[in-house]
């Protein structure tokens, strides 16, 4: 009798299994519930990483409105400087207030340079940020964090300061004695220093030296 059942029921699923491998969906899943503990999936076709979106390098960066270097210099009281061991920039934006510091701010955005890493996400290599305003070690020690370091340094006889890490934030006295709040738009190393009331912020991924090597080129 109990041959009879195991016989019944061996049969009744054999007649389930021909059926189900009738119907190409029902193999596929049969095939994957007999493997479940020991097949392992294999995509055949990996995906591939976004491309960066097209477009201008800094337009999702907030470094303002796109402009050039002569239309900057235009709506800006101090000298924008250049540094030569970058060459002109690939773009140049202005943000002036109230969305900027009062006396506004200029960016320079250079992409892939020579022995500097380019975001893969932005395509930047350095940012050259300028705005009239002094510096502050105080705000520095405030809003950097465990994640990074400040470093005194001389850039051609202006104190600065070099910050190694990843700082996200920056602040400084801009021309009218407010406080204004920034952020470092790459979160690489950076180098910021009081060029007669410029304050120069150079960004990307670069060593100390390389650093204050763009900020002796500026003129």
């Amino acid at each position: 009798m109990i041959q009879n059942r195991w016989a019944l029921a061996a049969a009744a699923v054999l007649l389930i299994v021909a059926t189900l491998l009738a119907y190409t969906p029902s193999r596929e899943a049969i095939a994957g519930w007999l493997n479940l503990h020991t097949t392992i999936l294999r995509t055949q076709n990996q995906p591939t990483p976004s491309p960066r979106p097209s477009g201008p390098l800094g337009e999702r960066l907030g470094l303002g409105s796109p402009t050039t270097l002569k239309q900057a210099q235009g709506q800006v009281k101090w000298t924008i400087q250049v540094p030569s061991s970058l060459g002109p920039p690939d773009e140049v934006y202005l943000k002036l207030p109230p969305t900027g510091p009062s006396g506004g701010e200029v960016t320079l955005v250079y992409a892939q340079r020579p022995d500097i890493h380019a975001s893969g996400l932005t395509g930047v290599s350095v940012l050259v940020t300028e705005a009239r305003g002094k510096t502050n070690e105080i705000y520095f020690q405030k809003m950097l964090g465990g994640d990074a370091t400040i470093e005194p340094v001389t850039v051609k006889g202006h104190s600065g300061y070099w910050i190694a890490g990843r700082p996200h934030n920056f602040a400084f006295t801009d021309a009218e004695g407010n406080v204004y709040y920034d952020t470092l738009r790459l979160a690489t190393n950076t180098l910021i220093f009081d060029d007669s009331g410029t304050i120069v912020r150079i960004e990307g991924d670069m060593t100390k030296s390389q650093a204050l090597q763009i900020a002796s080129s500026l003129s």
